[in-house]
């Protein structure tokens, strides 16, 4: 479901950026988000290791 949420955010905001002549600051933020949410992805990873691990902070 967030797929498809985020899918129709990115059109949107695509639609938005192409009639203001922004395309560049569209592509820009779009790597941003991709690196923040392959960040986060790895985190979630890490923490779940170390729950399994037994592992405490």
């Amino acid at each position: 479901m967030r797929n498809t949420l985020y899918t129709i955010y990115a059109l949107v905001l695509g639609i938005v950026a192409f009639y203001t002549g922004e395309i560049v600051t569209f592509m820009m933020l779009g790597f941003i988000l991709i690196t923040l949410n392959n960040i986060n992805a790895t985190l979630k990873r890490l923490i779940k290791v170390n729950e399994d691990n037994g592992s405490s902070m």
